[in-house]
């Protein structure tokens, strides 16, 4: 893995793991086209160089994947934080790395899809990704959850958000008393602590998701082939979004993948590498027929 930097428009910098880069060669010196991965909410990109060393073996190609705003040693979201900074940030880091495919999960599914719109992206695979078409999020943000942040009370405010998102399957679901009491718990841990950290950048990722709530139309004259999965034990908004998209966009195709859960792309396994490196790689039969879907 090496490890370096990107300048973002605005100055601020991203901090950049790249996978399979040739021992003593910079990530940016030529060769193959590289892949950029892009994270999830409440975490850091540490938890998918995993996954991104999977995707980088099955290509055959370099993969960077980058800490977006607000954590480790990428600079902090600023003021006037919106999707645009992360599209701006996502163009910087593939003009440096040479790359025009994209993965990414979650809210950087979402990421993905708004630059797909602007930006010369290839090939681009979604996991869950966070879109909001008309509306339909919006009943999953919880003004609770802003207020706790804003009071410190961050146990209460990853519980409101654990709620509010279904992400984290069944756990989802119990009383918000419970949900505090495993926030509490969940502290004593590296990762836990780290969510805690990051439950600010959270909120501000959920404004900007509804901030930027579209229409289908929005999306119809995306050429870019993208193949959009959720997993099959992932909550039911997020299929539901890939199928109305693949439904109205010729160039999206939608699959469920059985047996997963939001956080497929950081749990153990091959499966749902070799499904996006397929795609991406233009050896699966459906990634040349556009508009194919499930």
């Amino acid at each position: 893995m090496e490890t370096w930097n990107v300048e973002a428009e605005d100055g601020g910098r991203l901090d950049v793991h790249s996978f399979r880069t040739p021992a003593g060669l910079h990530p940016t010196t030529a060769g193959p086209p590289g892949v950029v991965l892009i994270h999830g909410t409440l975490v850091t990109d540490a938890l998918y160089r995993p996954f991104a060393r999977k995707l980088s073996v099955l290509l055959g190609r370099p993969v960077h994947c980058y800490n977006r705003r607000g954590r480790a040693g990428s600079a902090p979201q600023p003021a006037d934080y919106s999707v645009q900074t992360e599209v701006s940030d996502l163009a910087a880091v593939m003009g440096r790395t040479g790359s025009t495919d994209l993965v990414a999960h979650s809210y950087g599914g979402f990421v993905a899809l708004q630059a797909a719109r602007t930006l010369p992206v290839g090939r681009l695979v979604t996991y869950d990704a966070a879109v909001s078409l008309s509306g339909n999020l919006s009943h999953r943000w919880r003004p609770e959850l802003e207020d706790a942040v804003t009071a410190g009370q961050l146990n209460h405010a990853w519980a409101h958000l654990v709620q509010g998102l279904a992400t984290a399957g069944p756990l989802s679901y119990l009383p918000l008393g419970a949900l505090r009491m495993l926030s509490i718990l969940s502290a004593r841990t590296n990762l836990g602590a780290e969510m805690r950290q990051l439950l600010p950048t959270a909120v501000t990722e959920m404004r900007a998701v509804l901030d930027a709530d579209a229409e289908l139309e929005n999306f119809t004259a995306l050429t870019t082939p993208v193949l959009m999965l959720s997993g099959g034990w992932s909550p039911a908004y997020f299929a539901e979004t890939g199928r109305q998209l693949a439904a109205a966009v010729p160039s999206i195709n939608f699959q469920v993948v059985p047996g997963q859960l939001h956080e497929g792309p950081i749990r153990p396994g091959k499966g749902l590498a070799v499904r996006m490196a397929r795609f991406i790689n233009g050896s699966d039969g459906q990634a040349r027929t556009l508009g194919r879907r499930r």
